[in-house]
């Protein structure tokens, strides 16, 4: 009888500890693991798109407005973002900002560059630093 209670005291024990293993494993997310950033990747992505405007969308609503290359297409937008920043990326919408002409002071007539820019969405739990030092 009292090898009983020994073995039975024992198994209580061992029960506990599989029991915090288990809670250990599932806390654990899959962390999505992206190609390493190509020279191709940095010649796409050009440069972050800095406003008010941008700020905010990116606070808010956790899109990103970058400027890109002219020829660049949105799953090769989505697939250099993703490598540089290792983040998931949900949506691109790109868009052409057209060439402006403006005057320079009051005599000299000038233009202000078109570019394409990209807003890219990304996953929920994900954010990027895009001011590090």
């Amino acid at each position: 009888m009292a090898e009983e209670k020994k073995v039975e005291a024992v198994e209580e024990t061992a029960k506990p500890a599989k029991k915090k293993a288990a809670k250990k494993e599932e806390v654990k997310a899959p962390a999505h693991t992206f190609a390493k950033a190509t020279h191709h990747d940095f010649e796409v992505i050009v440069a972050p798109h800095i406003t008010e405007k941008t700020m905010a969308l990116m606070q808010n609503a956790n899109k990103v407005t970058i400027k890109v290359a002219d020829k660049a297409n949105k799953i090769e937008i989505k697939d250099a973002f993703q490598r540089i920043f290792q983040v998931k990326v949900t949506d691109v919408k790109v868009i052409n900002q057209r060439a402006k002409e403006t005057t320079r002071g009051s005599r000299y007539k000038g233009t202000i560059s078109g570019y394409k820019k990209a807003v890219v969405t990304i996953a929920e739990g994900e954010a990027i630093d895009l001011f590090k030092e």
